[in-house]
């Protein structure tokens, strides 16, 4: 008998490929066989390769919500890749196929369910976007982040909130600090603008850097090619981008400036992060951030200000707020109840498979979990 199969997808950008990390560590150590179907030069591709995870590149279409010429070219990329999605459907023959979302997945949902295969699909957003709509009818459930998310025309919809990053809440701050090459002696302030980074939250750090130096250290994840070398100074460090160390830097972090990603945000609300959003605006995206947003500052969890809104001095004043607010903050924070989305997950997908749960010993990042931090 072989071993139970599993086909990964999901792409895009990082948050449609981060969460399935976890979930593709616990399968593989309880001996899944584990493969990854996304697109040829995504993000997805760069994430999971050095895994050593068996990757299916495939033709991919972009979901546009306007009209464009392109549109008609992508309509025959996402039908090349339905086909192509089905004939990996048969050649594979997963036990069940598991969709992070992202405009790559939908040809591979929709190839699978050709192929009369089981799919559960993952919606990020407080609302779902446009992949989890198209394919929502045709998958045996829609697992969400959110508890009050609703998706229309779902045959089942589950509240699971979204695995962690491997290790993600096993940092240390003082390795963190050192990383940054800070002292702690001030509130350290973690800035991120998503996998990307964000020009908006960029500029305007670096315009207030004068006067919030004189509160805060900080440690601004700008995203690739966007390091200012002229704006180094005693206090401030910059990274492009980090992987492995970003724990460490999360560790060292006593406020978050972020946007407000879905998973991102999940993240900071269980690692009991007191952050203040900016959601990216409706002229950049459809308006999701500004619903996970708003989602957060109503339960009590985080600040957010609209990116409209924002300037050097909308900022400065937001931080002091947040900073005033740090105690009350974490409190709602620890008493938010987070689902065990690994294990729910996982026992979904064993259901589909028709395997049972997933059995799996405890991994070197449950362990680091254990280990007490050096705050």
């Amino acid at each position: 008998m072989r071993a139970p199969r599993i086909l990964f997808t999901g792409g895009g950008t990082a948050g449609h490929v981060t969460p399935n990390l976890a979930l593709i560590d616990r399968l593989r150590a309880a001996g899944w066989d584990v493969h990854y179907a996304g697109s040829a030069s995504g993000i997805e591709r760069t994430l999971i390769e050095p895994l050593g995870v068996p990757y299916h590149a495939l033709p991919t279409g972009k979901l546009r919500r306007y009209v464009s010429f392109e549109n008609l070219l992508d309509a025959f990329r996402v039908l090349a890749g339905v086909a192509a999605g089905w004939r990996l459907a048969r050649r594979l023959r997963p036990d069940v196929v598991f969709s992070k979302g992202g405009f790559v997945s939908v040809p591979v949902v929709f190839g699978a369910r050709l192929a009369g295969l089981p799919v559960l699909a993952h919606e990020s957003d407080f609302t779902p976007g446009l992949a989890t709509r198209m394919v929502a009818r045709r998958v045996a459930a829609v697992c969400t982040n959110f508890p009050d998310t609703r998706i229309p025309g779902a045959r089942r919809v589950v509240y699971t909130g979204t695995p962690l990053r491997p290790g993600l809440l096993a940092g240390s701050r003082q390795q963190g600090l050192a990383h940054a090459g800070l002292s702690g002696a001030r509130p350290v302030l973690l800035v991120v603008g998503g996998s990307l980074g964000s020009q908006a939250l960029n500029a305007c750090i670096r315009a207030a850097l004068p006067r919030l130096l004189q509160d805060y250290e900080i440690i601004h994840v700008c995203g690739r090619g966007n390091v200012a070398p002229e704006a180094a100074t005693t206090g401030y460090a910059q990274f492009e981008f980090v992987a492995e160390p970003y724990r460490d830097l999360l560790a060292a972090a006593d406020l978050v400036l972020s946007r407000a990603g879905a998973n991102g945000l999940l993240e900071l609300i269980q690692a009991c992060k007191p952050t203040l959003l900016v959601p990216l605006g409706t002229a950049a995206s459809r308006g999701d951030q500004i619903e996970n947003a708003d989602w957060a500052a109503g339960q009590g969890l985080a600040r957010r200000v609209l990116e409209a809104d924002l300037d050097e001095e909308v900022l400065v004043t937001e931080l002091a707020g947040l900073l005033r607010d740090t105690d009350a903050l974490r409190e709602r924070l620890a008493a938010f109840e987070v689902p065990d989305s690994e294990a729910l997950l996982l026992k979904l997908i064993g259901e589909l498979a028709g395997r049972g749960p997933v059995q799996t010993a405890v991994s070197a990042t449950d362990q680091r979990l254990d280990e007490p931090d050096s705050k």
